[in-house]
């Protein structure tokens, strides 16, 4: 995304960041998948045979509100 939204509350400008995702020792960015979550045995959910898309959260420091994004550009660099 160009430029940083503007919140839907309160109108401030929103500051772009990202949900920690910690799992077995590693912390990880959080993806999207596309389809209703299908449970597996071993891992207890099944991926999607589309391509996981990373999100992007943005917080409003006035209010706290969060907006959410799943592209491409937020994968960790």
């Amino acid at each position: 995304m160009a430029a940083s939204p503007q919140c839907p509350k309160c109108k401030s400008g929103m500051e772009q960041g990202f949900v920690l995702d910690n799992t077995y020792g590693s912390r990880v960015v959080s993806q999207w998948a596309a389809g209703a979550p299908l449970k597996s045995f071993w891992l207890g959910t099944k991926l999607p045979e589309e391509k996981l898309v990373p999100i992007g959260t943005y917080r409003c420091p006035s209010c706290g509100y969060l907006e959410a994004y799943a592209r491409p550009e937020f994968a960790a660099r």
